[in-house]
C-alpha cells in the first residue's frame, strides 16, 4: 500500500493547480509526515519560485540538504539570480548540460555579472538552434541587441558580430532602443537621437499595452534622450525633456538615479551647488537585483566627487580619492584617471594656473607614475602657454615607464593618447625630427601586437613616408602592408601601401595603383594657373610667433623714427631777456640770496670767505697751538638747556 506522501506527490503530478498558495499548503501538510520526500521537496520549492519568494525556496533548498541540491540544479541557479547572486548562478547553470533553460540562465546571469563576452555567445549558440519556447525568438534578439551595446561601453566593441542596422532592429521598440544605446556607446550621437525617436514612436503605437504600462516603458527611453540631447547641446530641448520625467513614476531604483542624476546635470550652471548635493545624495540605496553597471556607477561615482567639490568638501574628496590611488597602479582607465584629476583638483582648491600647479606639483613625488595627475599638470602648464615644462613633466614619466619591466608598462607607452599627446606638444616647439622617432618607435611596438590600433600605424606611416632616412621608409613601408593586409578595402591603407612601394618595388604595387582614384580626376576642378600665380602661402614658424618673448631685429631699411621731446623752457621765458648767469648754481650759492630769520641771517655773516672769525675762531686758537679744542665755559643756572626737548626718563 502506497503512503499518503507518494500518493500525494502522484496527484499532485497528475493535477492541474493554478493557485500556487494551494500546491504549497498541500506539501506542507504532506512533508509533515514524510520530511524526506525529495518529490514534494522539490514540488515546493517550484511553488515557491512561482510565488516569487526566492529567499524561502533557497532556505528549503538547504534544509533538504546535498541530495537536494543535486537535483534541482537549473531551479537553484534560477533562484540566485533573482536574489542578485549572479556570479554563484552562472556557475552553477554552468553544471547543467544540454538543457536550453539552464542556457538562458547562464547567459542572463553572465549579463548582470558583467560577463558580456560570454553572455554574447551563448546568446549566439542559442539564436543558432531551434527555438522550442514562444516568442523566444524575439526575446534572443533583445538580449542579444543590449548584450551588444553593453560590449561597446566597455571598449570591447571588436566582439560585436553586427554593427549594421537591420530591418529586424526597427521593427520592435526594444530593439530600436537597444540599437540606440550602442549607436550612443560607440559616439554616434546623431544616429542613436533618431532611433530612440524610433522606439518612442513604435512603443505609443503598440496596442497590447496599457497607458500605464506604456509610461513605464517610455520613462528609460525619455532618460536616454535627455542624455543624448544635453551632448548635443540642445538645451531647450533637453529642459523640456528634464520637465517631463517624473521620477516617482520611474519602477527601477537604477533608472530612477540615473534621471536623477542627468536633470541634476542640466540644471547645474544655474542652481545651488549645495542643494544639488543634497539632492544627489537623497537617493535611496540600489538593491542587488538593479545595481548599476560598472561604467554607470563609476560616472555616478565621479559626478558625487564633483559635487562634494562645489559643495566645498575638498578635504572629503581627497580623502575617498586618496583611498582609490592608493592600491592603484599605472593604467589607462578612464575612471582611475579621473579619480586621479578629482584629486588633484581637492589639493588646489579648484584653482587654475600657477596657484594650482605650487599645489599638484607635491603630489608628483608621492606618485610619479600616475597618468591622470600628470595629464592634469600637463593641462595647467599649456593655459599658462608653457609648453617647455609640459614635455619636461611628459617626457619624465615616459623614461620611469620604459625603464620599468612590467609588460602593462610598455603598453601605457606606447598608448595611442599619449603618443598623440607627445606628438601635439612637440608640434608646438617645431620638433618635427622628435616626432618622427616617437611615431617610429610606436609603430615598431604595436606592429607585432595581435590587435594593433590602425589609426596610430596609419598616422606613423604618413609622418615616416616623408623622411629622408631609410630605416623611417622600411617601417613605412612595413606599417602600410600590414594595414593593407589586414584590410584589402581601406583606400588610405592601399594608397599609403602603393607610395611607400612606388621607388623601390613599383612592379610590386601595379595593380593596387590601378584600383586608385585617377589623379587627373582628382585634380580635375582645380585651377593650377590660379595656384601658380598665388604663390606658395607659408605658415609663421612656432619659434618666431607673437608669443615669444625675445625681441625682433630692428628693421634697417626703413629711417628711425626721431624722438621729438617735449619743451623744458619755463612758462615766463622771454628771449629778449638776458638769462642769469647764477641760474646754474644752487639757490643758497647765488649772490641775491637772502636768508629768513635772525639765525638764518647770522650764519650767512659767518660764512666769510678764507679763514674764520670772531669768539669761536679765537677759542679754536687756544692751548698753544697744541691742536687742542678748548671746552667752552659752561654757565651756572639752567639756561643751557633752555629750548631742548626733554627725552622720555
Amino acid at each position: 500500500m502506497a503512503t499518503p506522501a507518494k500518493t500525494l506527490s502522484a496527484l499532485l503530478q497528475r493535477t492541474l493547480i493554478n493557485d500556487h498558495e494551494e500546491v504549497l499548503k498541500a506539501c506542507n501538510a504532506s512533508l509533515q509526515h514524510s520530511k524526506g520526500d525529495l518529490e514534494l521537496q522539490h514540488i515546493k520549492f517550484v511553488a515557491l519560485l512561482k510565488l516569487d519568494r526566492y529567499d524561502d525556496a533557497l532556505r528549503v533548498l538547504e534544509e533538504g540538504g546535498d541530495r537536494f541540491k543535486q537535483r534541482v540544479h537549473f531551479e537553484r541557479a534560477y533562484a540566485l539570480y533573482k536574489i542578485g547572486e549572479f556570479e554563484e548562478a552562472k556557475n552553477i547553470a554552468k553544471r547543467v548540460p544540454e538543457e536550453r533553460g539552464a542556457r538562458h540562465v547562464e547567459a542572463q546571469a553572465s549579463y548582470r555579472s558583467e560577463d558580456f563576452a560570454n553572455a554574447a555567445a551563448l546568446y549566439r549558440n542559442l539564436a543558432g538552434s531551434q527555438a522550442i519556447f514562444e516568442d523566444e525568438e524575439n526575446d534572443l534578439r533583445i538580449n542579444s541587441g543590449a548584450t551588444d551595446a553593453q560590449l561597446e561601453w566597455t571598449r570591447r566593441g571588436d566582439l560585436v558580430r553586427e554593427k549594421k542596422l537591420g530591418r529586424e532592429n526597427l521593427e520592435a521598440f526594444e530593439t530600436a532602443y537597444n540599437a540606440a544605446c550602442g549607436s550612443i556607446a560607440r559616439g554616434e550621437l546623431g544616429q542613436g537621437e533618431v532611433l530612440l525617436k524610433r522606439a518612442r514612436d513604435l512603443c505609443n503605437a503598440l496596442d497590447d499595452l496599457t497607458d500605464q504600462e506604456k509610461i513605464v516603458e517610455l520613462l528609460p527611453i525619455s532618460v536616454q534622450q535627455l542624455y543624448v540631447v544635453s551632448k548635443l547641446g540642445k538645451t531647450e530641448e533637453a529642459e523640456t525633456l528634464a520637465s517631463g520625467i517624473a521620477l516617482e513614476e520611474i519602477p527601477d531604483s537604477s533608472t530612477k538615479q540615473i534621471a536623477q542624476n542627468n536633470k541634476l546635470a542640466l540644471s547645474s550652471s544655474s542652481s545651488n551647488p549645495y542643494l544639488s548635493h543634497r539632492l544627489f545624495h537623497s537617493t535611496e540605496k540600489l538593491p542587488k537585483t538593479d545595481n548599476l553597471f560598472r561604467p554607470q556607477a563609476e560616472r555616478m561615482q565621479q559626478n558625487g566627487l564633483a559635487l562634494n567639490l562645489l559643495a566645498s568638501k575638498a578635504s572629503g574628496v581627497i580623502k575617498t580619492t586618496g583611498n582609490i590611488l592608493s592600491n592603484s597602479v599605472p593604467t589607462l582607465s578612464p575612471h582611475i584617471n579621473n579619480i586621479s584629476v578629482l584629486n588633484a583638483a581637492a589639493h588646489a582648491q579648484s584653482q587654475l594656473a600657477k596657484l594650482g600647479l605650487k599645489q599638484i606639483l607635491p603630489l608628483l613625488e608621492k606618485r610619479p607614475k600616475d597618468v591622470g595627475l600628470v595629464m592634469t599638470i600637463i593641462q595647467l602648464y599649456v593655459l599658462t602657454n608653457n609648453h617647455g615644462s609640459a614635455i619636461t613633466v611628459l617626457d619624465s614619466l615616459l623614461k620611469r615607464l620604459s625603464e620599468s619591466q612590467t609588460p602593462s608598462d610598455q603598453d601605457i607607452l606606447y598608448a595611442p593618447g599619449l603618443v598623440a599627446l607627445q606628438v601635439s606638444l612637440y608640434t608646438s616647439q617645431g620638433r618635427k625630427s622628435h616626432i618622427k622617432t616617437i611615431l617610429a618607435k610606436a609603430a615598431s611596438y604595436w606592429r607585432h601586437k595581435s590587435k594593433p590600433p590602425s589609426a596610430l600605424l596609419q598616422a606613423a606611416g604618413l609622418s615616416l613616408l616623408d623622411s629622408s632616412d631609410p630605416e623611417h621608409q622600411s617601417i613605412a613601408r612595413d606599417i602600410f602592408s600590414t594595414l593593407h593586409t589586414q584590410d584589402p578595402s581601406s583606400k588610405s591603407a592601399t594608397a599609403g601601401y602603393v607610395a611607400s612601394h612606388a621607388l623601390t618595388f613599383p612592379e610590386k604595387v601595379s595593380s593596387e595603383a590601378d584600383t586608385l582614384t585617377p589623379v587627373a580626376r582628382l585634380i580635375a576642378g582645380i585651377d593650377v594657373a590660379a595656384l601658380e600665380a598665388a604663390g606658395v602661402p607659408h605658415l609663421p614658424s612656432t619659434s618666431t610667433t607673437a608669443t615669444s618673448r625675445k625681441r625682433a631685429l630692428d628693421d634697417k631699411s626703413k629711417p628711425a623714427k626721431k624722438r621729438v621731446r617735449k619743451s623744458k623752457l619755463p612758462k615766463d621765458y622771454d628771449p629778449l631777456k638776458t638769462p642769469d648767469p647764477e641760474r646754474w648754481l644752487p639757490l643758497k650759492d647765488r649772490s641775491t640770496y637772502r636768508p629768513k630769520g635772525r639765525k638764518g641771517r647770522q650764519k650767512a655773516a659767518e660764512k666769510t670767505q678764507g679763514g674764520v672769525s670772531g669768539e669761536k675762531g679765537a677759542e679754536a686758537k687756544g692751548g698753544g697751538g697744541e691742536g687742542v679744542i678748548k671746552a667752552v665755559e659752561k654757565k651756572p643756572g639752567g639756561g643751557q638747556a633752555k629750548g631742548k626737548k626733554k627725552g622720555r626718563k
